[in-house]
């Protein structure tokens, strides 16, 4: 098995990078590129949906990604300790019928020794709005990286 670093015991320099690392996978919207972050057995929870490895993360995924079109992410790392990492995030995407959403969440990670995520609990919330109220508009430029985003 290869490693996936940076590897825990995190610092406060490689878990923010593991962070932006994951934003950067995530922004591609290419579900089997995001899904070799987790390990083979890796088990989710994402709002009310329960997944246990790869093979469900790429399905889930690309339903997610067919659904919510123009998604853009931003993530922050809220907090760390030896194998896990804490996340706050926010999204934009717009559904089939044009409504743009952005949704917080918070996230749960914990890693195995290669660096693989084994495990991954997401709380979401979506709020609607308008176009011209978005503020992620696609990846984070390189500039941005290590900023916090704004909570609204």
């Amino acid at each position: 098995m290869s490693d996936r670093p940076p590897l825990p015991p995190f610092t406060r320099e490689t878990a923010a990078r593991k962070v932006q690392a994951a934003e950067d996978a995530w922004n591609t919207r290419d579900p089997h590129r995001v899904a070799l972050a987790y390990s083979e057995d890796s088990v989710w929870r994402n709002r009310d949906t329960f997944l246990t490895g790869r093979a469900e993360i790429v399905a889930f995924l690309t339903a997610k990604w067919a659904r919510e079109r123009d998604y853009a992410l931003r993530k922050d790392l809220w907090a760390f300790d030896g194998d896990r990492i804490a996340v706050r995030f926010q999204y934009e995407c717009r559904d089939t019928h044009g409504q743009w959403w952005r949704s917080y969440g918070n996230e749960l990670w914990q890693f195995d020794a290669h660096g693989l995520m084994t495990r991954r609990e997401a709380s979401i919330n979506d709020v609607p709005i308008t176009e011209a109220e978005r503020r992620i508009l696609g990846p984070r430029p390189e500039a941005e990286h290590g900023r916090s985003f704004p909570l609204q």
